[in-house]
């Protein structure tokens, strides 16, 4: 075995029970044989000099291209297995560290999204065919953390449960309230707002299939006049607008034009407005995305730490009025993607190829042993421009989704969140 790789090993895992097959047919076991049995093979000696010198992006290409298998347990149990006995601890080896110094010199060329390479960036992920993201997301098509607010909640209850706890953050307090989605994806948080708060919701995103199956959605849904989708960048967008939500974009827009998003924010919200920005992040000090997935997955990509967000918002004039902090909910939601792509593999091989599948199988356990076991989580941050804007306990928020939760129901004509002259008296 590559010597490299073999002291690696040999430091790392000082728990489990992992056996390798080398590129030569050698085998060695490592781990203190406790747990259930993984067993990697290595088919082309060019992958373990590879994996041995580059191991956050050489591993994961490896394994798409067949050139390691995993011929006991899954890719999700190796990865575990590694990241399990590691935490952080891979990260803070000198050669790691060296790499990672080297990665951070060509970043800003990675991460220059300017409008063209962003709409680009977007287009590799998001415009994949619609029906390989019917294979393992919810029926609403929501692409980012669930929320599990119940043990044992499913994908669909989950995912229903993060819209209605965002929209519970963003105080609709009075019917058809002006309301930008940054990074609409799909439109189902566009539709969740138009239908059960009366919005008036502008959706962006720089898909063109996204785009057009948020259109559909809301021409099949009749409401059409409520809700406008359309293809622009942030950056040319014209507000004002009461609220402002953005769910899983903020992790494209590079950390070189944070002052430039929350400047634009800033611009758009209403002086009496409310944003909330949800997320992935990282509660370590700030480091580079993982290698694999910034080539193969999501380019331009970066996750940002809660420092970084603040100081950025506290330039643009922003004030953070609430944070909270998703641990383990990702993780959770990945375990169901992760599920259902496993389920209906065969499908996802006929729309690309094996490789695309293996690559897409290594993103989804690499993405959840990240939350799991290394510092991914996800940050929900509420920010408005007056500090008097938003009560100054967090009570709105809970009664919110308690009334939500009955709007959901079918056959409640109530479709806003504005007090009732019943609540008024009360108030008064």
């Amino acid at each position: 075995m590559n010597r490299i790789l073999s002291t690696y090993l040999k430091h790392l895992l000082t728990f489990g029970d992992l056996t390798v097959t080398d590129s030569g047919g050698g085998v060695t076991r490592w781990g203190d044989g406790t747990g259930d049995p993984v067993h990697l093979r290595f088919n082309t000696a060019a992958a373990e000099r590879g994996v041995a010198i580059n191991p956050g992006l050489k591993f994961g290409e490896a394994y798409m291209n067949g050139d390691v298998d995993i011929t006991e347990g899954t890719i999700f149990d190796m990865l575990a297995l590694v990241f399990r006995n590691a935490g952080n601890r891979a990260q803070h080896e000198p050669w790691m560290r060296a790499i990672a110094r080297l990665r951070l010199i060509y970043r800003r060329v990675i991460q220059n999204n300017t409008p063209q390479r962003a709409r680009r960036n977007v287009k590799h992920h998001y415009d994949l065919s619609k029906e390989l993201y019917d294979l393992f997301l919810d029926v609403d098509r929501q692409y980012s953390c669930a929320y599990f607010d119940r043990p044992g909640a499913g994908l669909d209850e989950a995912q229903l449960a993060k819209k209605r706890h965002i929209a519970a953050k963003l105080a609709f307090d009075t019917p058809r309230l002006k309301t930008l989605d940054i990074g609409c994806g799909w439109g189902g948080m566009g539709l969740y707002l138009a239908r059960y708060l009366d919005a008036d919701v502008t959706g962006i995103t720089l898909s063109d299939e996204q785009l057009a199956i948020a259109r559909a959605r809301a021409e099949e849904a009749g409401m059409s006049g409520r809700l406008e989708f359309r293809l622009e960048d942030y950056r040319d967008t014209i507000g004002p607008f009461d609220r402002i939500v953005s769910v899983g974009m903020f992790e494209h827009v590079g950390v070189d034009f944070y002052d430039d998003y929350f400047r634009q924010c800033a611009r758009l919200l209403d002086e009496d407005g409310v944003m909330l920005l949800h997320t992935i992040g990282r509660w370590e000090e700030p480091a580079n995305t993982n290698a694999f997935i910034n080539k193969y997955i999501f380019p331009g990509g970066y996750l940002p730490t809660l420092s970084q967000i603040s100081q950025c918002a506290e330039r643009a004039g922003l004030i953070i009025t609430d944070v909270e902090v998703l641990r383990l909910h990702y993780a959770e939601t990945l375990r169901h993607w992760r599920d259902r792509f496993a389920a209906r593999r065969d499908e996802a091989k006929a729309l690309y190829d094996e490789r695309f599948c293996r690559m897409w199988e290594f993103y989804l356990a690499a993405s959840e042993t990240a939350f799991r076991w290394q510092d991914c989580v996800v940050f929900q941050v509420q920010l408005a421009r007056k500090v008097e804007t938003l009560p100054i306990t967090r009570d709105y928020m809970m009664a919110a989704e308690t009334k939500l939760r009955e709007l959901e129901q079918p056959g409640i004509v109530r479709r806003h969140l504005a007090p009732s002259e019943e609540d008024r008296q009360a108030a008064e």
